[in-house]
């Protein structure tokens, strides 16, 4: 553990120097960490030397999901969430299952999986990572319906791929699970995530009661915190229950969200960055050398074929334009939520545990160096076309012949 503060505080360090400049470019610090924890991990330096069954990896993956799909979903407020749920309610209800679908295919066909087998890595590679979507949702170029499909989708499918995980865990011959349990554990989940920032926004609106701007800020710490307990205690699902906090506090308690947002964003990002640097160490070059070719050809196709023709399906009617359809269906990161999925298949014990759990490795190794790499240029894209769009209108509004002869369209009414 020591290894591993001291290695993530110099990383952070050379990050922090770089960030301007990887703002603007394709250098991506997130690489940059999964690319130091690989080069300091078991077969390069062994500096730092973790496993995958490692308590360590769980508890460190687990809280930097809890937190950012907590602060992704204060992001959300219900009556947003309302006013346009149809673009994410599109990629989750029929995007997210025509991805398993193709997934599944694609396990069978490359991989020589079973079907149950091909399902299991399917379901777990379901999810897209709000971790790594935020790369993109936070860039204010990009239009925000994709930013808004974006973030929902991936801070939602978590929750839904878990039952789907577990019961085919069970049915491949690992631990069995029973339906009911599971049932009561995600809609436990859903109750903590409501009912704790509910109580605690009613208090601390009582009179008899005044807050310090600094401890105001810390209110979502605590209620954090309060759901994280009650969830270990009563076994509810962690993380529906932290995107279900984040939720109700953005919907009820607005002001909390404000006077937390610039702590929260800054704590979730660290949380990111140490979660990455250790993934990064448990890719040892013999784990990459022991997965055969088709598993590299498996992670690229569910990138560049799974993915965007599931949500290009999804999106059919929509309305949304040709480049921002591209965008959604291209950024669907993989992450966190796989990662400790895959996890729980390799600690299941059922039969080619090990060779699931690599495939699930490169998959996600595959779309962060893919995804990290792309959200600058593409933002980018947006911005300049945006900046056209106004060069376009002011050339109309002014002088309307020469955007004529020009060949500018007229704007539209929509536009002014």
């Amino acid at each position: 553990m020591d290894a591993l503060l001291l290695s993530f505080a110099l990383v952070l360090l050379a990050a922090i120097l770089i960030s301007g400049i990887a703002h603007r470019t394709v250098l991506s610090t997130t690489v940059l960490f999964l690319v130091a924890g690989f080069v300091l991990g078991s077969g390069m330096l062994d500096v730092i030397v973790l496993e995958p069954t490692d308590p360590t990896v769980t508890t460190v993956s687990s809280l930097a999901l809890f937190v950012v799909l907590f602060t992704d979903g204060q992001e959300v407020a219900l009556q947003q969430l309302r006013a346009a749920w149809r673009l994410p309610g599109r990629a989750l209800l029929l995007g997210m299952p025509i991805t398993f679908v193709i997934t599944t295919l694609l396990g069978v066909w490359l991989l020589g999986f079973g079907w149950l087998e091909a399902a299991l890595v399917a379901a777990v590679l379901a999810p897209t990572d709000p971790v790594f979507a935020s790369a993109i949702v936070g860039r204010a170029e990009i239009p925000h319906r994709v930013r808004h499909l974006l973030g929902v989708e991936s801070g939602l499918n978590d929750g839904l791929a878990l039952p789907v995980v577990l019961i085919l865990i069970a049915t491949v011959g690992g631990p069995e699970v029973e339906p009911l349990v599971l049932a009561e554990e995600l809609a436990l989940g859903i109750a903590v995530g409501i009912a704790v920032p509910l109580v605690v926004a009613w208090l601390v609106r009582r009179r008899v009661f005044s807050r310090t701007p600094l401890y105001a800020s810390l209110t979502p710490v605590a209620v954090a915190l309060i759901v994280l307990g009650i969830c270990t205690v009563t076994h509810a699902n962690l993380y529906l229950a932290a995107y279900a906090a984040g939720m109700t506090i953005a919907t009820a308690a607005p002001e909390m969200r404000d006077a937390f947002a610039e702590f929260g964003g800054q704590f979730s990002e660290l949380m990111k960055l140490l979660a990455i640097l250790m993934f990064g160490a448990l890719i040892s070059p013999e784990l990459l050398a022991s997965v055969p070719w088709t598993a590299y050809l498996f992670g690229v196709l569910l990138m560049v074929l799974a993915r965007p023709a599931a949500v290009e399906l999804s999106l059919i009617g929509s309305g949304l334009p040709w480049e921002e359809r591209a965008t959604a269906a291209w950024f669907g990161p993989k992450g966190f939520a796989s990662v400790l999925y895959g996890l729980l298949v390799l600690q299941s014990g059922a039969p080619e545990a090990d060779f699931m759990f690599h495939v699930v490795v490169v998959a996600i190794v595959l779309s962060i160096v893919a995804h990290s790499s792309t959200d600058v240029p593409i933002a980018g894209w947006f911005a300049r076309r945006e900046a056209a769009d106004r060069a376009a209108r002011a050339t109309w509004l002014d002088t309307p012949e020469v955007g004529r002869r020009g060949g500018i369209r007229p704007p539209d009414a929509s536009d002014d």
